[in-house]
């Protein structure tokens, strides 16, 4: 029998409450931060402040996309011929997307270590089951 995962769920991380779990997701979390980030041992012993830390982080990241994709006409118009900046405006919608959905998971998976670490609280109860 398969475990259910939700729609969005990133497919390097174990489904939640299997035994390779929390592995699999801190190495995926590790791996949407900078580097710099495994340095700090307090990330690797409380996986909620990794995920909290890379959710902001890729947040941060599509807030820097949407930015890019506004001001990219005006900002380029002097140094970049119409067809690049068409291009450029490309990369922004392709990696917009990307890192939208990598907000989603990264949601997804710190609901999971929520649940797991908080069983009997019900503001992080969230079942990961089969809508019907």
């Amino acid at each position: 029998m398969s475990t259910y995962v939700p729609p969005g769920w990133p497919a390097q991380v174990h489904p939640p409450a299997t035994e390779r779990f929390e592995d699999t997701a801190m190495t995926w979390l590790l791996e949407l931060v900078p580097p710099e980030y495994r340095r700090y041992g307090v990330l690797r012993r409380y996986p909620i402040a990794l995920a909290r830390m890379a959710r902001h982080h890729v947040n941060a990241s599509v807030e820097a996309a949407r930015e890019g994709f506004r001001t990219a006409r005006v900002e380029l118009a002097e140094a970049v011929p119409p067809h690049g900046i068409e291009a450029v405006l490309e990369t922004y919608r392709r990696e917009g997307g990307r890192l939208v959905a990598l907000a989603s998971a990264i949601e997804l998976v710190e609901s999971a270590l929520r649940s797991q670490d908080l069983p009997d609280d019900p503001e992080f109860r969230r079942p990961f089951t089969p809508k019907l």
